[in-house]
């Protein structure tokens, strides 16, 4: 056989050879960069934020199925019409495909996490043990906080840091995985206000239009100036 075609056989294997049909380019993606696209390691606190972000690329490239515990992996083998059973190809690109994903996503676990999941063998089981530890945790931080948004009040802040807390607190909660309606924000800021706020909560209250919390904020701050000049001449009086 002449030295060329010898070559280009040698060539077509080594194409064969790197292509590997079990291993598809979202899953290299995937694996190679799930580290960096998801760079906040999982730990105690940010459960909701890391969760979110794991789903929508596995939704994105096709993987959301390995998260699910109900979907099971193909049958090892395929019964054919003569009773006979072959082998199941489809089981093996599975397992792969799912031991990948697991590896992918154990490299952004923190270590004070990581050993909850270590020797679990699929990215359901990772999954399905992260959901129940981490579910009960959250509930009880969102009560705190939400606690904690409740009672909070102006006392000796000022109205930037007295706005800035609340803020803090709205951004904690939607971090632990719930949410706080924007006007039941605005009823917080008015229950924590002192007495000399009085006129300025009427005014808001009955406000026959809602207000956003951007005019909020300034109305607040504005109010904020009149009563420390007005308390300012009171006393040089």
């Amino acid at each position: 056989m002449p030295s060329s075609s010898m070559s280009q056989l040698g060539d077509q294997s080594e194409s064969a050879n790197s292509e590997d049909p079990f291993i598809p380019s979202t899953l290299k993606f995937v694996v190679s960069n799930l580290k960096n696209i998801v760079p906040t390691q999982l730990v105690f606190d940010n459960y909701p934020l890391w969760k979110s972000q794991i789903v929508k690329i596995f939704k994105a490239n096709g993987f959301d199925k390995f998260l699910d515990p109900t979907i099971p992996p193909p049958s090892p083998t395929i019964h054919q019409p003569d009773g006979s059973s072959v082998f199941n190809s489809a089981r093996s690109r599975w397992i792969l495909t799912d031991q990948n994903l697991a590896a992918a996503i154990c490299s952004t676990i923190s270590p004070s996490v990581l050993p909850y999941v270590i020797n679990l063998e699929t990215t359901a089981a990772i999954w399905s043990v992260l959901e129940t530890r981490f579910q009960s945790t959250n509930r009880s931080k969102v009560i705190q906080l939400k606690n904690e948004l409740h009672n909070v009040s102006l006392k000796n802040q000022n109205m930037t840091q007295y706005l800035s807390e609340i803020k803090s607190l709205v951004d904690q909660i939607a971090v632990a995985g719930s949410s706080v309606d924007n006007e039941d924000v605005i009823l917080y800021i008015l229950k924590g206000l002192p007495t000399s706020y009085q006129s300025f909560k009427t005014s808001i209250r009955t406000m026959l239009n809602p207000i956003s919390l951007d005019n909020l904020y300034s109305l607040l701050l504005s109010e904020e100036i009149h009563i420390m000049s007005d308390t300012a001449n009171f006393c040089r009086e």
